[in-house]
């Protein structure tokens, strides 16, 4: 299999997941704060806490894809 195929496989798939993650837990978050605007401090500190968690899942597929590309 072509190298440059698995990376960019790795990469896209990869960032799929979090991206989705990520939009599904704003669109939610925005929802709790549009019914409860006073815990609008709690819940945007656990969204970006929990954003920062699933971009991190975004970076390792893209050592995943460099490991591929140059390893």
């Amino acid at each position: 299999m072509d190298p440059n195929f698995s990376m960019a496989f790795a990469i896209g798939i990869g960032a799929l997941g979090p991206a989705l993650a990520i939009g599904y837990m704003a669109a939610h978050a925005m929802s709790a704060i549009g019914r409860n605007p006073e815990a609008a401090p709690k819940i945007q500190t656990a969204m970006i806490l929990a954003i920062a968690f699933a971009e991190a899942i975004a970076i390792y597929a893209l050592v995943v894809a460099l490991i591929i590309k140059f390893g």
